[in-house]
């Protein structure tokens, strides 16, 4: 299942997320299953959060982030340097 989100609706993200702090910030180790573990929980209980990622460059950062949403089922809503802001719908909240 891939999520996808339309203009409007990734823009209204957008704006959600702009007061948001990180979260969750993986360390030296980088995306790890405890890192996943924590950024799953946080999605469940936020639906939308900020994530910081240890990354030796841009291409290895995209990689971790697109990792990070293929396996927790989540999309990249936006990314700006180290931080990423990710979403999933909890279908559980109304």
């Amino acid at each position: 299942m891939t999520l996808q989100l339309d203009k409007e609706t990734r823009q209204a993200l957008k704006k959600q997320a702009h007061h948001l702090k990180p979260v969750v910030q993986s360390g030296a180790a980088g995306v790890t299953d405890p890192v996943l573990a924590e950024i799953d929980r946080a999605l469940t209980d936020h639906e939308l959060v900020k994530i910081k990622l240890v990354a030796d460059d841009k291409p290895a950062f995209k990689a971790d982030v697109a990792t990070v949403c293929e396996r927790l089922g989540a999309v990249a809503v936006q990314e700006i340097g180290r931080m990423a802001t990710i979403y999933r719908p909890n279908p559980d909240k109304n």
